[in-house]
């Protein structure tokens, strides 16, 4: 396992997410939202994010996945729903990072059968050249390559969630 120079450093990094939270605080200003955490990857993105909205915001966390190691199973599974009550609520689904939107679309289905009163998709990183379902992101931090990253919550078997920073990572052969 090689894990390269990062691709983004800890103070670039935090810079996006203040920008993505000032944006945030901006639009939602005067609104009732609930910030919603995908487990694991985004727990990171998710804790710097909401230090950083300016205003007051409920939190929930959900966990699903269709990764096992760097393969997408193209299945997702479910693990952990939401304890809040969504209905007629504004909800920001926050994720680290949009792939092939598989499991972004199951859950933006999910929610949107709750009947929120909007939602949106927030995303640190936006891989779009692997995307297999087109969903919609609202805020996105990075566009990235093509290319598997770890690092800010982002692993490779559970492994590396720990970098302060996101560096593209290789199996060594």
């Amino acid at each position: 396992m090689v894990i390269g120079k990062p691709l983004y450093t800890v103070e670039q990094i935090q810079a996006k997410v203040r920008e993505v939270a000032d944006r945030i605080t901006r639009e939602y200003d005067g609104k009732e939202i609930i910030m919603v955490c995908i487990l694991k990857g985004a727990f990171m993105f998710f804790s710097d994010l909401v230090r950083y909205i300016r205003i007051p915001i409920k939190v929930d966390f959900i966990s699903c996945s269709s990764y096992v190691r760097s393969d997408s199973t193209g299945e997702v599974k479910m693990h952990q729903d939401l304890r809040e009550d969504i209905k007629d609520k504004h909800v920001i689904l926050v994720e680290d990072i949009a792939d092939s939107g598989l499991t972004l679309n199951f859950l933006r289905e999910h929610l949107l059968q709750r009947e929120p009163a909007s939602l949106k998709i927030c995303a640190l990183l936006d891989k779009k050249d692997r995307r297999i379902v087109d969903v919609p992101l609202d805020y996105v931090g990075f566009r990235i390559p093509n290319e598997f990253v770890v690092g800010y919550g982002l692993d490779y078997s559970n492994m590396f969630r720990n970098l302060p920073y996101i560096a593209v990572f290789k199996k060594s052969t």
